[in-house]
C-alpha cells in the first residue's frame, strides 16, 4: 500500500478518518490506548505522535503533556493538520513531513515518549530518537512485525495487551461499505466494481441478522534501554 492511498483518503475524507456510521457495542482497545497514554503523557516535555495522520488526535493530547511534535509521510495530511493547528488555541504542536524509510529528522534522544496511533511499525527502528528510559507505545491489529522489531531494537520491559471484547454494529450495508473501504489496504467497497467482494464480506460479518466486525487489537509499550 502506497502513500497514493493516504493521500487519497485525506482527500476525500479530510483527514485519516473513517466515513462510516456505527455503533460501538462494548469497550473500545481504542478507549484503553487513549486511557493509557494519557496516564503516561503528564511530566513528558517532549512527545513523537508517529503517523499523525490529519493532526486531530494530537491536538486532542496536547493539553496533557509539554510539547508534542507529529509527523506523516502524507503531505495531504500533514497539510490538514496544519491547518486544524492554525485555526486552534494549541501552541505546543508542531507538524513535520517525514518518513521512517529515510533517516528521521530528529536528534538523538529527543522525546520522552513515542507514540504509534494507527501509525508506521517501523518507528520502533528508530529508537536513537528516544532517550534512554524513554516510553514507547502502540496499538495496532497485528503485533507480528511489533514483537520482531522490539525483539531486535533496545527494548526492555515489553508489554502486550490483547483486546477482542468491542463490536462495531452496522445499521445498513451502505455504511458497511464505507467502513471495508477507509480501512487500509482494502478497495473502495463503496464501487459497483467491487460489489461482489462485498456481498461475500456481508455474509461472513452478518450474524443473526446484524452486520458486525468484532474489533481485534494489541496495545504495546516498551522501555529504552
Amino acid at each position: 500500500m502506497g502513500i497514493e492511498w493516504y493521500d487519497r483518503i485525506a482527500r476525500r475524507n479530510g483527514g485519516y478518518k473513517g466515513r462510516a456510521i456505527f455503533n460501538v457495542i462494548g469497550r473500545s482497545a481504542e478507549e484503553v490506548f487513549e486511557v493509557r497514554l494519557k496516564e503516561l503523557l503528564p511530566g513528558c516535555e517532549w512527545v513523537l505522535d508517529a503517523g499523525c495522520g490529519h493532526g486531530e488526535f494530537t491536538l486532542k493530547m496536547a493539553p496533557h503533556t509539554g510539547h508534542i511534535t507529529g509527523f506523516d509521510n502524507s503531505a495531504e495530511m500533514i497539510a490538514i493538520a496544519q491547518k486544524l493547528m492554525n485555526a486552534s488555541d494549541v501552541h505546543n504542536i508542531e507538524f513535520v513531513y517525514a518518513t521512517t524509510k529515510t533517516e528521521l529528522p530528529f536528534a538523538d534522544g529527543q522525546f520522552d515518549l513515542i507514540y504509534d496511533r494507527r501509525g508506521p511499525t517501523s518507528i520502533i527502528e528508530h529508537s536513537r530518537i528516544l532517550r534512554a528510559g524513554g516510553i514507547i507505545i502502540g496499538i495496532h491489529n497485528d503485533v507480528s512485525k511489533v514483537k520482531e522489531r522490539l525483539s531486535s531494537s533496545a527494548y526492555t520491559d515489553v508489554e502486550f495487551e490483547e483486546y477482542h471484547d468491542a463490536v462495531y454494529e452496522f445499521p445498513i450495508e451502505v455504511e458497511f461499505s464505507k467502513f471495508l473501504a477507509d480501512t487500509p489496504g482494502n478497495p473502495d467497497y463503496t464501487q459497483p466494481a467491487y460489489r461482489a467482494l462485498l456481498e461475500q464480506k456481508i455474509q461472513e460479518h452478518t450474524t443473526d441478522g446484524k452486520l458486525t466486525i468484532r474489533e481485534h487489537r494489541y496495545i504495546w509499550k516498551a522501555m529504552k534501554r
